[in-house]
């Protein structure tokens, strides 16, 4: 399901990001919402995602975001990164359905949707970082 060491260093790809941190290493393949439209559809009406899969929303700049979870029928974690990729924030177990705001925070360029519970399981935490091409190379934290 998640993959590391010498795959890892394979390189970037639109179809992966990868996470690092204290906890290890992992590669989600990723649909990447950019535009406004796929940001506001994002995983809405999905009945089930495979475990090695997410979906990567894409700001234009970094600014306040909040999510909600109207129409979405499986659970999500949300990790809130910066300019440069680096988690901020991470919501863990989003409910199904639920259209309570979750606020990301003020500085959110890019947002990572998982399966709920596999950040915890994984040991994701704060000051993760993330490598995908839309991170711009001077900016990331952890480039491609």
């Amino acid at each position: 399901m998640f993959q590391s060491g010498a795959v890892l260093a394979a390189g970037c790809s639109e179809q992966s990001l990868e996470l690092r941190g204290p906890w290890g290493q992992a590669r989600f393949n990723v649909e990447v919402a950019d535009t406004e439209q796929e940001r506001a559809v994002g995983l809405m009406n999905r009945k089930s995602m495979p475990g090695s899969a997410g979906m990567l929303f894409v700001y234009d700049r970094a600014g306040r975001v909040s999510f909600w979870m109207r129409n979405t029928l499986i659970p999500l974690d949300m990790l809130f990164a910066d300019d440069a990729g680096v988690i901020q924030r991470i919501h863990h177990n989003a409910v199904p359905l639920d259209e309570t705001p979750i606020p990301g925070g003020d500085s959110v360029r890019y947002v990572l949707e998982i399966n709920g519970g596999l950040a915890q399981a994984l040991g994701l935490t704060v000051g993760s970082e993330m490598r995908h091409p839309v991170i711009p190379e001077g900016s990331a934290a952890w480039g491609c």
